[in-house]
């Protein structure tokens, strides 16, 4: 089964995002572990990760790269509410699927469940 994995230090964050997606009939997964995100992405219990931009003391930009070769095919989804541009680039470089915004208001999670949503359909098709 294709899994979710919701890595946000924010417990108020993290609840609603998972709330949404188990909602919606994912395999969640929450952490605000930099050690479970990578546990979870070795095991490949993770297919598709939300990532927020501060996460464990470590930043995504730091995070990303690790994550990347853990697994290459991983999606990364990017949530954050104060990236530069210069590290926006720089993450993207990395090959994030997408960049959005911390939501908050409702219409802003509707933006992260298409998101995720695009991203599982990508790696269905991907496996035909």
């Amino acid at each position: 089964m294709l899994g979710l994995l919701i890595a946000d230090e924010n417990v108020e964050s993290r609840k609603q995002m998972a709330d949404l997606f188990i909602e919606a009939g994912y395999n969640v997964t929450v952490t605000n572990s930099a050690a479970n995100a990578l546990y979870g992405i070795l095991k490949r219990t993770a297919q598709v990760v939300i990532l927020s931009s501060q996460f464990d003391e470590i930043t995504a930009t730091e995070l990303i790269p690790i994550l990347k070769k853990c697994n290459r095919k991983l999606t990364i989804i990017l949530v954050s509410g104060d990236l530069s541009l210069s590290l926006l680039r720089k993450v993207r470089k990395e090959g994030i699927f997408y960049h959005a915004l911390k939501p908050v208001e409702p219409e802003d999670r509707e933006e992260i469940r298409q998101v995720v949503q695009c991203a599982f359909n990508n790696l269905s098709s991907s496996m035909v």
